[in-house]
């Protein structure tokens, strides 16, 4: 009944509009009381704070963050999209395939989502509707392109995950580096499908020549060198993930610094962009803690594990329950709040049935990157109507086949968990 009845609270705190961490935390409390009274609360609520944040890996995150902003301020991100286009934009639906190529480049020297749909809005979504491109197709698959900067190492979502899962971040950021690519492919596809039933969406671009393309492949060298910095020494083993964090971040200053484009006002907005968006997570983490503390004095996960164990049914619909419990909560609340509410009750369950969490995190995270565009919330549209000043309910549209042929993906990848594990499994010690 106390379990209910904080859950419900929760709930109710959430659709009132409170901000997450907030809810966390007041319903955490109120349970917290309920069950062991002031002398328990007052024990959680003086050791939760430091206990959340004193984890080493915790220290990748503002990095990352930071790494983003620079990457954002280097302007090496918008020229990304030129790039591609140069290379693909004769091909029918070719701006838009190069959209997806952009946002794959921005998501490999970059953790945020949200930065790779407001870079993406305000440079590749006007260039496709002055080519003539239909306003639906092009805002899906800004928004669907955003999300690959989730999946992509380096990943604050995996990130954070590794880091309440204590699953090991290297093998996570490793591990979406073929689904990363895959999903990309599976939005050039999808694009290619959309093009050849209704050709008038996308007409053809321009043609280049030789030289002009192999000119516009300058702007790889710079995303090359961060990829290397941080994915590269990863793998290697050279570097931590914490310590990668900081190579990329120091990586993204000097491109700054190559690009001649270090302001005063632009550094201070960096920084503080970068604070601003460190200090949501934290918070989060920290209050999460405390609602945490309540799941295990009531032993609800322990409960639930055994619940599930005892059940006449496959693994497979155990799993199948679980990922639709996932694409409807990322219909409804920010992804990391969906991560470190659900990780902790669901992972024991995951792992009792036999599936490994690093392939789990990763399958997670590919389904928070179908939430991202999927209303009512679905962040990432309404930061591509926002930048780009069209009707929400445009973009919405125009990501529904996305959201289907990512769904059919994510089937693959469970079907294939090899596909996510090998390349972990190759890392250097």
């Amino acid at each position: 009944m106390t379990v209910a009845l904080t859950m419900l609270a929760l709930f109710i705190l959430l659709a009132i509009g409170m901000p997450v961490a907030f809810a966390l935390a007041f319903a955490g409390t109120l349970g917290l009381y309920l069950v062991g009274g002031w002398q328990a609360l007052s024990g959680v609520l003086a050791t939760a704070p430091l206990s959340s944040v004193e984890s080493y890996e915790l220290i990748s995150v503002p990095l990352f963050i930071l790494m983003a902003e620079f990457v954002i301020l280097s302007g090496v991100a918008d020229r990304l999209f030129a790039a591609a286009a140069t290379w693909v934009g004769r091909v029918p639906g070719g701006l838009a395939m190069a959209t997806a190529l952009a946002g794959a480049g921005f998501g490999a020297i970059s953790g945020s989502s949200t930065a790779s749909a407001a870079t993406l809005s305000s440079t590749t979504l006007p260039a496709m509707l002055k080519q003539g491109y239909e306003a639906r197709l092009s805002g899906g698959v800004v928004a669907i392109s955003g999300t690959l900067a989730m999946l992509i190492p380096p990943s604050i979502a995996l990130i954070l995950y590794g880091i309440i899962a204590d699953v090991s971040i290297g093998a996570l950021l490793i591990g979406g580096v073929i689904p990363g690519i895959l999903v990309t492919l599976v939005i050039i596809a999808t694009v290619w499908v959309l093009v050849l039933i209704n050709p008038a969406a996308a007409p053809k671009g321009r043609a280049y020549t030789v030289r002009e393309k192999l000119a516009s492949l300058r702007v790889v060298g710079p995303m090359l060198f961060l990829f290397m910095a941080v994915t590269g020494v990863i793998y290697t083993g050279i570097a931590t993930p914490t310590e990668a964090s900081g190579l990329g971040a120091f990586g993204a200053f000097l491109i700054v610094l190559w690009e001649r484009r270090l302001t005063r006002a632009g550094l201070s907005k960096a920084l503080v962009h970068a604070a601003h968006a460190s200090c949501m997570i934290v918070m989060i983490i920290v209050c999460a803690k405390i609602f945490g503390y309540f799941f295990t004095l009531t032993q609800s996960t322990q409960a639930l594990v055994a619940w599930v164990g005892a059940l006449d049914v496959s693994r497979w619909v155990i799993l199948a329950l679980i990922l639709l419990g996932y694409l409807v909560l990322g219909c409804l609340m920010d992804q990391v709040a969906i991560l470190i509410l659900t990780v902790p009750i669901v992972l024991p369950v995951i792992k009792a049935l036999g599936f490994d969490p690093v392939w789990f995190g990763v399958i997670v995270i590919l389904m928070a990157e179908v939430g991202l565009v999927t209303p009512p919330v679905g962040l990432n549209a309404f930061v591509v109507a926002r930048y780009a000043k069209r009707p929400l309910a445009e973009i919405f549209g125009g990501v529904w086949p996305h959201v289907i042929s990512h769904l059919l993906l994510v089937a693959v990848l469970v079907a294939f968990p090899q596909i996510i594990l090998w390349l972990p499994s190759k890392m250097g010690g």
